[in-house]
């Protein structure tokens, strides 16, 4: 784009000489159908109606997760609450990423020939485009990072990407719902009003990437169904390998980062006296904690009813969910890195103000 103040690197897909048959794109879409509609009817969206329907009940077991699979207590060294601490996020995280790697490599299958990704000629025709997508998906950040990284491989638009990605934890409506059950009408609200000027902002945060070009041609005939068949679940396979190589190594890292960050910087802050340095160091840790899906909500609400300061609450619903610091890692590898930074930086930019005006104004 020669009239973008900056520029996304390409990603370089190869086109292959020829298309996919039918065959194989109708299995690449009922995969990729099959493995959402099991996910979110047996897992996601009943998880999600049971946080909610628990209201000011709702429980908080890990630090930056639900689940506890190993108990973390104050008097254990710091590096054996970092070390326990990781392996409960990972746990917590593990049906996410169940549905996101398979979905993703059904996607990357699915681009890699078959159909070149939609997108639309205005940049807000894309973004909304992704927030609408995204926020039925019901995945965290952290989750939904695998399938942005299949999307952009495929040549989807990195702006309807991104705005999926954020639009997955943030507009999620059970979350949202959670948000307005939870909490007072102005904190509910600013829970609203951050992720959608967030979104707003993704045409200024990142440039587009081109569009991918496929050739119109076929595929010779392969010698018999089950050739085709078996030829099929190599590239699936293969797709599903190259995306869990892509995403496994940030995973373990942000669970690293992010239980040390927990362990380190207790109650994340909230226990200094409420300032402007105070919300700006609230903001940015929010910024790049790893938390599973619906997890901001749920702990800025167990930090509110502890009688933490509001404009700490504040920030935190705010920044918990948009982004993380593995989100944040793994995308910079696919827009760049100063996408990625300007990224960390507008939703740590809109946490301060939201927790800011709370401090200021009630």
């Amino acid at each position: 784009m020669s009239t973008a103040p900056f520029s996304v690197p390409s990603v370089a897909v190869a086109a292959p000489a020829r298309r996919l048959p039918r065959l194989e794109v109708s299995l690449s879409i009922l995969l990729a159908v099959s493995i959402a509609l099991i996910f979110w009817s047996q897992q996601r969206y009943p998880a999600l109606l049971k946080k909610l329907h628990a209201g000011s009940g709702v429980k908080v077991a890990g630090t930056i997760s639900f689940d506890a699979l190993m108990k973390v207590t104050p008097e254990m060294p710091v590096a054996e609450q970092v070390a326990r601490t990781s392996v409960n996020w990972i746990y917590t995280n593990r049906f996410g990423m169940y549905f996101a790697l398979p979905f993703g490599a059904a996607l990357m299958t699915l681009f890699a020939g078959a159909m070149v990704p939609k997108r639309f000629d205005s940049a807000a025709g894309n973004v909304l485009c992704g927030a609408v997508a995204g926020a039925p998906m019901g995945v965290c950040t952290n989750c939904a990072t695998p399938v942005a990284q299949s999307m952009i491989v495929g040549g989807a638009s990195t702006r309807m990407t991104l705005a999926a990605m954020i639009s997955s934890p943030t507009m999620n409506p059970v979350v949202v719902a959670m948000a307005f059950v939870l909490f007072p009408l102005h904190i509910a609200l600013w829970r609203i009003a951050v992720p959608l000027v967030l979104l707003a902002c993704v045409p200024l945060l990142v440039a587009e990437n081109k569009r991918k070009i496929l050739s119109m041609g076929s595929f010779e005939e392969q010698p018999s169904l089950g050739a085709r068949l078996g030829k099929f679940a190599q590239r699936y396979l293969r797709n599903f390998a190259k995306l869990t190589l892509m995403t496994l190594p940030w995973m373990l890292l942000a669970a690293v980062l992010g239980a040390t960050m927990a362990v380190v910087i207790p109650a994340y802050g909230t226990h200094l006296p409420v300032s402007v340095i105070g919300v700006i160091g609230v903001a940015i840790v929010g910024t790049l904690l790893p938390v599973p899906m619906a997890l901001d909500v749920a702990l800025a609400f167990v930090l509110y009813r502890a009688g933490a300061p509001a404009a700490y609450v504040v920030a935190l619903l705010c920044t918990l969910g948009p982004v993380s610091v593995y989100s944040l890692s793994a995308m910079s590898q696919l827009i760049g890195k100063k996408a990625g930074m300007r990224l960390a930086g507008a939703v740590a930019g809109l946490g301060v103000v939201a927790g800011l005006s709370v401090m200021w104004w009630g």
